[in-house]
């Protein structure tokens, strides 16, 4: 792993993203290199020649003297990074985030798939509507591992309680769904009493990673070759659309609100774990744009 000190202007960056105003990311690169990252592409930004997941530029900021003018604002720490990624325990910048962003009325989103985090609960939980997604998409842990070297699948499932446990609004992240491979239902059924949102998004190929994955899937999955041609050359959506119908039958048998693209209910937990499907990125029906709660 090669790691790199750099020094930056500032660290709350402007996000177009729609669940957030500030995307925010104390590291370049990250040591999980899972095979399926979209965040890849920011090789072509950094100039860096190694390959995705064996490098790591660590982010040295000023302080954030005036904290207070993100009050009321949103953060998201973590879009193109894991900030609790193993380096996190030597430099601590997601820590150092955190300590200077504490009491300034801004809500903070964190996305990981590190048990890590539980380091900082009572930091968390000093801001207002804090959020911690955990990424999983398997309850296979010999695929876990093919695709990723973060933390196991009962690493996650640990984490996810403790945080759910501790009163923090916590996520199970089910990104990204392998057509034909992962079960959603499986880890809806572990994860539903340790979460109050359960996040859905498609295994969604673009970029240099688009061909490991389809190699990946020829060499071990070849009965799947014909499905993901389908999806992802032909670009037939009617795997998702089956799914959905499935999921959303699987949570009104479970009591379990279904949403789709919406986050807008974020605000109204109950003691059944919303499902959230982001599917579609607008892209499948235009009513994937609105509100969609059954």
């Amino acid at each position: 792993m090669i790691l790199k000190d750099i020094e930056v202007k500032g660290i709350m960056t402007k996000s177009n993203l729609p669940v957030a105003d500030f995307s925010v990311n104390p590291y370049v690169g990250c040591a999980h290199a899972c095979k399926y990252c979209y965040a890849s592409f920011m090789k072509r930004f950094t100039n860096h020649p190694e390959p995705w997941g064996e490098f790591i530029d660590v982010k040295h900021w000023p302080e954030i003297k005036n904290p207070g003018k993100y009050a009321g604002k949103e953060a998201f720490i973590g879009s193109v990074t894991d900030p609790y990624q193993p380096c996190e325990k030597k430099y601590e910048r997601t820590r150092t985030l955190l300590e200077q962003l504490k009491g300034s009325g801004v809500s903070i989103s964190i996305a990981t798939r590190s048990k890590l985090v539980l380091r900082d609960i009572d930091l968390i939980k000093t801001f207002p509507n804090a959020r911690v997604a955990i990424s999983i998409n398997t309850v296979d842990e010999a695929f876990r591992k093919e695709m990723d070297k973060g933390a196991t699948i009962e690493e996650r499932l640990d984490t996810m309680k403790q945080l759910y446990d501790a009163g923090i609004k916590t996520t199970c992240f089910i990104s990204p769904i392998f057509p034909g491979i992962t079960d959603v239902e499986a880890i809806v059924d572990r994860a539903k009493d340790r979460c109050n949102l359960v996040w859905l998004e498609n295994l969604n190929l673009r970029g240099d990673y688009r061909v490991v994955i389809m190699e990946w899937i020829k060499k071990n999955h070849p009965e799947l070759e014909g499905l993901y041609h389908e999806i992802y050359s032909k670009k037939d959506r009617s795997y998702w659309t089956d799914l959905d119908a499935k999921l959303r039958a699987y949570a009104a048998s479970n009591g379990m609100p279904y949403v789709r693209d919406d986050d807008s209910k974020m605000s109204e937990f109950g003691e059944a774990p919303i499902m959230s499907n982001y599917f579609y990125h607008e892209e499948v029906k235009k009513s994937a744009k609105k509100k969609d709660v059954n």
